[in-house]
């Protein structure tokens, strides 16, 4: 009895595994991607904020690994879908974006507020296309660059469909890394999907480590003079204090109505000069002019 409760166990932490689909990444990479994709919704709402002259923000809300069938039908009908030609692997990718954002963005591209509440249930037409091809030239200049920190990929518009199954560019079980993000242009918001195909995400696990090894490492001189010139703005506040004596709580607890307190300073003992809250220095009170001063006598080395 006790070795089949045992096998009941082990039964139950099983996974289901499908062996159609052997191009599965793993979580770690799953991560890293999800990583990615958040660095580039940031520099996608800036580029679309200076595009549209409109207030723009980009969330990413999910990336998970679908078969194409799943994500295909996850996307609206009809809808505007471009397939993107990834370089230089051998493949296509999906970007897809949902018509309640399309049409707005639309409408602002030539000249109108988009604030109209008409939203219309039809596919996107071929002018229209054009119109929104720079659209999509400025979503994959910033993938680009988002991927850049991965290895040097370039995405190209091949194709405008209005349904994922159009393209067929996948097989219904290959699966894909399916990214989600949400986009808000002034009062209209949406949804944007990119479809990468697991198996070329899946041919870049080495680089996926290197770069994680990458950031483990030391950084570079230029990187930390670049932190240097961010920070040297910034402004301190310096705080020059007499340290006196210490009181243990006992004693503290035991003081009654007469008793007298000395707070001797020693003439020979130096100052503390705290910078935002923290000793970092010590010194001697000087003048300047007028003024006091602190005169700098050592640097304050805390004992490890």
């Amino acid at each position: 009895m006790g070795s089949q409760f045992a096998e009941d166990d082990l039964a139950k932490k099983a996974q289901v595994y499908d062996f159609r689909r052997p191009d599965r990444i793993a979580k770690d990479q799953l991560r890293a991607i999800h990583l990615l994709h958040e660095s580039f919704s940031r520099s996608l709402s800036a580029s679309l904020s200076a595009y549209l002259r409109n207030y723009a923000l980009v969330t990413l809300r999910s990336v998970e690994q679908l078969s194409f069938i799943e994500f295909s039908r996850s996307l609206p009908a009809p809808t505007c879908i471009v397939s993107i030609g990834i370089r230089p692997f051998d493949g296509n990718a999906i970007l897809e974006i949902n018509p309640s954002l399309v049409f707005p963005i639309l409408e602002m591209l030539l000249g109108g507020t988009g604030k109209g509440t008409a939203r219309p249930n039809r596919e996107v037409t071929e002018i229209e296309q054009s119109i929104l091809e720079s659209l999509f030239r400025i979503v994959l200049h910033d993938l680009k660059e988002a991927w850049s920190t991965v290895t040097s990929m370039s995405f190209t518009i091949e194709a405008f469909k209005s349904e994922a199954q159009l393209l067929q560019i996948l097989a219904p079980t290959e699966a894909v890394v399916a990214v989600s993000l949400e986009v808000r242009v002034g009062e209209n918001s949406g949804r944007m999907n990119i479809g990468m195909p697991s198996i070329i995400i899946k041919m870049l696990r080495q680089r996926f480590d290197q770069q994680w090894s990458m950031r483990k490492s030391e950084s570079t001189p230029t990187e930390r003079e670049r932190m240097f010139s961010l920070i040297k703005p910034s402004i301190l506040h310096l705080d020059a204090r007499l340290q006196g004596p210490t009181l243990t709580l006992e004693d503290l607890l035991a003081i009654e109505e007469g008793d007298v307190l000395t707070f001797d300073y020693p003439l020979e003992k130096p100052l503390d000069l705290l910078v935002n809250g923290k000793l970092k220095y010590r010194g001697r009170l000087a003048t300047q002019g007028r003024k006091k001063a602190l005169q700098i006598s050592d640097l304050y080395r805390p004992v490890e």
